[in-house]
Parts: structure tokens; C-alpha cells; sequence
């Protein structure tokens, strides 16, 4: 198994096996537990094939056990989410964490005495969602299932660690609480790929198979289980679906929850805005509201607004990042859309290969809802799903906290004036969603271009001009910004040059004959060359040290590797249908490193993966099934 560890130092951090890592439950013991089984002791004494599928009503979570395959196979561990949980790479091939990633072992259990009542218990959550838009009533943790909450001492971060593919729960509906190799090998893959990118997402642990174990989807596939850890698993699909059933209460309850415990108070939110002021209303550096006043009511925007703005500002920072570096997820449901701003539950996703704002990742979108142009407004309808909501609690203003209003709900003496307010305040959220977002997606572009700063006109001749020109000529987006990595202003300071070096944005194997000329093409490429090196001379000295400084900078931004849909296929074919483990491991390494230029493995292999996509396996798509 060491070998299948990606490479890495836990330094002089403390660490911890998995047993002895401080754990907590804060959310079991601050939510409302499923009434069928409101404690530990009552769920562990259940039989455990009657925790199967049924409706929850009033809980945020049901107390449920996994259920583990009969032999299992730890075949893969990122150090990246060992050093961030604490846990000292040492102990991962002990018993204690085999067993627990596996689902074998409740490690927080005394197994000669029964739980209590505030012991550390699995669970899953409860949540509902809109699905292509349409509401699809209760879904929730269907085959995943949370195992203890842990603090890394060092960093002071709370992370809930679960495990996905551990059996049935009461939210599993007809599935069979079970998940499959590949998709096992996606998400292990990408979650910590998009990390290791900067992107907010949530983190993968550990990839188990289970080789021998036979799960139907299209065929009869083997099954894995991918431990995995995020701040939080609270989706915008938590809130639908008490929403659904009218229970205000169970809503105020996690709005509470999500601003003390998730987002660390209260007053950690963002400041009051004041819709009278400077219309820009965020810093287009920093995305930070300017203001600190307050609008025309001085009541209007109170606690659960802020709340809702800081879910917002966060999904907008999100899905800018997934703009700027051409990820997209292809099934934007509100229960995978998460109130952290964390990409999430991972089936049909893909980096782009050739721009093409139109390509979703997955075959069953034949609207192309959830196409790559079309994600920041599908975050924000999922947004407008969760101001409905908080709809009440937002519009309510001064009177949120009086005990009328807690207990009883909206007189109708002032049900117009509350509708109003919640309105326009969603409204507003919206006007903020879209300036964090720009903000955001600018401060990355001009970062990934090798600028400085963001001049007037550059989102237009620079951002839209190159996008524009990728899409027309079919150039692969991630691609194009590593070779501008290492492009110096000597090599373009004429037209000749420019022409010249246009040829390096180009596919192996040549344009495709729908894009027109070469002639025409190297021309469109050395049009913008110009127009870039113009922008680099006047952020940049002419110095051999300030050039070198570029270089620098502009590779740690601009991936050498992503793990794109073909290499991930690749990876599967190589693990589930040949038997092979290192390469995994190999795969993670790059993964875990992908600014790096070379990853001290097999160098032809390693050029093969970063290099061109083959023709025939671009723009990937597959199911949602897993």
C-alpha cells in the first residue's frame, strides 16, 4: 500500500492515527435527529436492513451504521488530505484505518458496550432538491454516510469525514447505497485535483475497491467506497426541502446551525451593504463590499440576509474559478450545490478540451442546462431556490427574533410588507452575486494571462478576444494558458514572429478542416499575441529578471496537468479491467502537483498525459450513474 500514497511530508505538524484524531459531533448533537431513531442506541440495536428507504420528517439526519463489502482493497490515500486532517501517513496501512475507510469499523465505538446518547454515531443527512429544475421531494445522503467530525489542531479547521458507497440509508430511495469503481476514481481524483488548483471543493481521503463485489448500473460493475471530507455537507437542497413541507422551524434551526457552526458566528458575516451608495459595491480587487452603511431601512437587511449574501458571495467566487480554468460540473441540482461555495458530489464533470462554451459533460442533458457557459446563472437560480427559502426569515427584518413571529409565522397585517422586503432583497443579493463573481473571474483571468493588474478594455480585446478565438479554431483552453507560460515579448515583437508562434497553440494532429485556413488562423492568434504583449510591457519591466518572474508566475497558476476526461478513462480501464495500482498513484501525484513541469515518474507517460488530447476523445460525456 505505501506505494500507492501520493508523495508528501506531514513536516512538524502533529499527527495523529485515525483513532486518536480530536473528534466531535456537533452536527448530530445541534440538529434535529430523525424521530424514528433520535438516538445512537436506537439505530445500532435496529436491524440494519430495516435502515433502508423511507420518508424523514422534521430532521436534519437519520443515525445509520455503514455496511461493508465482504473483502476490500485500499488502493489509494492523498498525503494532501492526511496533512490537512492531521493524520500521520505512517498509520495508513494499519488495521485501525483500513477498516474504517472500508466501513468495517465504527471507530468512535466501544464495541462492548452500547452507544449513548451523545456518543459519536454515522449518519446521513437529510435534504430534498430541484433537479433539471424540476422538484424532485427527498433525497439526501442515499449511499453516503458521515463518520465523526475532526479538528486539525494546527489550522484549526473542523472537517466532517464520510464515506460514499457504505449502503443504504433511509434517503437511498430504489438504489442500492452503493457506488462503483469508476466513479469512485473520478471523484477521488478530481476533488483533490481542484484543490490542489485552488478551487473550493470538498476532499477525498481514501479510494477503497472491492473488486469482487458485483453491482448493477449498466452492467455489473465492482464497487469501492471514497472517504471524503469537507467543512461542511449543507447543501442549498438542505433548506428545499423543509421549505416543501412548510417546517419553519427545522429551516431556522439550520440557518442557525450554518451561521454559528459552519461559518463561525454570526459575526463573521459580511457587512451591511447600502443599495444608495457607490453602486459598485464591491472592491473589483478583492470582491469585498466597500460599505459598511445601511440602506434606506435601517432594519431592513438583518442576520438571516447577511447569511444568505455570504452563501451567495462564496458560490459566485466558486464558479468563477470554475470559469477561469474551464471545469464543469454537470449536474448542478440544488442538492449538489453546497452553502459553502464547494464543488461537489462529483458524476458527470470534465475540464474543456477545445473551448466550447456549449459542452456539458453529461449525455443525459439534452437542454445543455448545465453546459459550461451557462453555470454561474445555474448557481444563481439555485440561489433564488434557497432565498425562497429564507424567504420569510429575510423579509421578516427587525422582527425575525420576536417570539410572535419565531412561533407562529407571519401575521397578515404585514405579509405584503414582508414579501416585498424579501424580494428586494434577493434582488439585491443578486446584483452582489454578479459583481463578486466578475470580480472574482477577472482577478483569476488577468492572474492566468500574466498581468499584473486589470486595465479598462482588457476583459474585451483580451478575455472575450482570446475566448472568441479559441472557440473559432478549436484550441484546448488549458492548454493555451501553460504555453503562454513561456512565451517571452522577444519572441512576438513582430508580425513574423507572431504568425510563428502561433503554430504552438495549435493541435498535434493540425486544425480541424471547420475552422477555416492556416494562414487565416495563424493571423487571428498573432492579432491578440499583439495586443498581449502590449499589456505585458506596460505591467512589466524589461529586464531578463522581471521576464523570469513572469514565467514564474504565470506557471503557478497555469496547470501542466488536469485530470481530463480521457486520462481518467485511461485510469479506469488500468485499475478496474488490468489490475494495475501504481498508476494511480501516479496519476494522484500529478494531481496533487499540477504547476509542476515534470513528477519524476515515467517521463513519455507523464508528456503523454499532458499533452494533446487525442482527437477522437475530446469533449468526453458519460452518465449519472455510479
Amino acid at each position: 500500500m505505501a506505494n500507492h500514497i501520493s508523495n508528501g511530508a506531514s513536516g512538524d505538524r502533529q499527527t495523529f492515527s485515525i483513532r486518536d484524531l480530536p473528534k466531535s459531533n456537533n452536527f448530530t448533537q445541534k440538529l434535529p435527529p430523525d424521530p424514528q431513531y433520535p438516538t445512537p442506541a436506537s439505530s445500532h440495536k435496529e436491524v440494519r436492513a430495516k435502515l433502508g428507504p423511507r420518508l424523514v420528517r422534521e430532521a436534519a439526519y437519520t443515525y445509520v451504521r455503514p455496511e461493508s463489502f465482504e473483502k476490500t482493497e485500499l488502493v489509494g490515500v492523498s498525503q494532501a488530505a492526511l496533512r490537512d486532517l492531521a493524520i500521520n501517513p505512517e498509520t495508513v496501512e494499519s488495521e485501525d484505518f483500513t477498516d474504517t475507510v472500508a466501513g468495517r469499523n465504527i471507530i468512535t465505538l466501544d464495541h462492548s458496550t452500547e452507544p449513548g446518547d451523545k456518543d459519536i454515531y454515522p449518519w446521513a443527512q437529510c435534504y430534498g432538491g430541484y433537479q433539471f429544475g424540476q422538484w424532485a421531494g427527498q433525497l439526501g445522503d442515499g449511499r453516503a454516510i458521515s463518520l465523526f467530525e475532526t479538528t486539525n489542531p494546527a489550522t484549526g479547521t473542523r472537517y466532517e469525514l464520510q464515506l460514499k458507497g457504505a449502503g443504504k440509508t433511509p434517503y437511498s430511495r430504489f438504489a442500492d447505497g452503493r457506488a462503483v469503481v469508476r466513479s469512485s476514481i473520478r471523484e477521488f481524483v478530481v476533488s483533490e485535483a481542484l484543490n490542489a488548483l485552488g478551487i473550493p471543493t470538498t476532499r477525498a481521503l481514501s479510494l477503497t475497491l472491492a473488486p469482487q463485489a458485483r453491482i448493477r448500473r449498466e452492467t455489473m460493475e465492482p464497487g469501492a467506497i471514497v472517504a471524503r471530507f469537507a467543512q461542511s455537507w449543507l447543501r442549498i437542497g438542505t433548506f428545499d426541502l423543509p421549505r416543501s413541507r412548510g417546517d419553519r422551524d427545522t429551516i431556522r434551526k439550520l440557518a442557525n446551525y450554518a451561521a454559528e457552526e459552519v461559518f463561525g458566528g454570526w459575526d463573521k458575516l459580511p457587512a451591511k451593504l447600502n443599495s444608495t451608495s457607490d453602486p459598485d459595491v464591491v472592491n473589483p480587487s478583492t470582491g469585498v463590499p466597500k460599505n459598511e452603511l445601511q440602506g434606506e431601512d435601517e432594519h431592513a437587511e438583518n442576520r438571516f440576509t447577511r447569511l444568505y449574501r455570504e452563501i451567495a458571495r462564496r458560490n459566485a467566487k466558486m464558479v468563477a474559478w470554475w470559469q477561469a480554468y474551464a471545469f464543469t460540473n454537470g449536474v448542478l441540482n440544488t442538492d449538489n450545490t453546497s452553502i459553502l461555495g464547494l464543488s461537489i458530489d462529483f458524476g458527470p464533470f470534465a475540464f474543456l478540451d477545445n473551448f466550447d462554451p456549449n459542452y456539458t459533460p453529461n449525455h443525459d442533458d439534452h437542454m445543455l442546462r448545465y453546459a459550461y457557459k451557462n453555470q454561474p446563472s445555474i448557481i444563481w437560480w439555485n440561489l433564488v431556490r434557497l432565498g425562497e427559502s429564507f424567504g420569510e426569515l429575510v423579509g421578516s427584518g427587525e422582527r425575525c427574533d420576536e417570539e410572535e413571529f419565531v412561533k407562529e409565522g407571519v401575521r397578515k397585517d404585514w405579509a405584503d410588507e414582508l414579501v416585498k422586503r424579501a424580494e428586494t432583497l434577493i434582488e439585491a443579493t443578486g446584483e452582489e452575486y454578479k459583481k463578486v463573481f466578475m470580480a472574482e473571474y477577472k482577478r483569476l483571468m488577468t492572474a492566468r494571462l500574466g498581468l499584473k493588474v486589470c486595465k479598462e478594455g482588457d476583459f474585451e480585446t483580451l478575455y472575450s478576444e482570446l475566448l472568441d478565438t479559441l472557440e473559432a479554431l478549436e484550441l484546448d483552453f488549458n492548454h493555451t494558458f501553460r504555453k503562454l507560460s513561456h512565451i517571452s515579448t522577444e519572441e512576438i515583437d513582430s508580425e513574423e514572429k507572431r504568425k510563428e508562434v502561433a503554430g504552438v497553440f495549435f493541435h498535434h494532429d493540425g486544425l480541424s478542416g471547420l475552422v477555416g485556413s492556416e494562414a487565416d488562423a495563424r493571423t487571428r492568434i498573432a492579432s491578440w499575441l499583439e495586443k498581449w504583449r502590449a499589456r505585458i510591457i506596460e505591467d512589466w519591466p524589461d529586464s531578463p529578471e522581471a521576464k523570469e518572474e513572469r514565467f514564474r508566475d504565470m506557471r503557478a497558476v497555469n496547470p501542466k496537468f488536469v485530470p481530463r476526461s480521457w486520462i481518467l478513462d485511461e485510469l479506469i480501464e488500468r485499475v478496474e479491467k488490468k489490475g494495475e495500482r501504481e498508476v494511480l498513484g501516479r496519476v494522484m501525484n500529478m494531481a496533487l502537483h499540477p504547476f509542476e513541469e515534470e513528477w519524476g515518474g515515467d517521463r513519455e507517460e507523464e508528456e503523454r498525459w499532458c499533452g494533446d488530447v487525442p482527437r477522437y476523445q475530446r469533449a468526453m460525456q458519460c452518465s449519472c450513474s455510479s
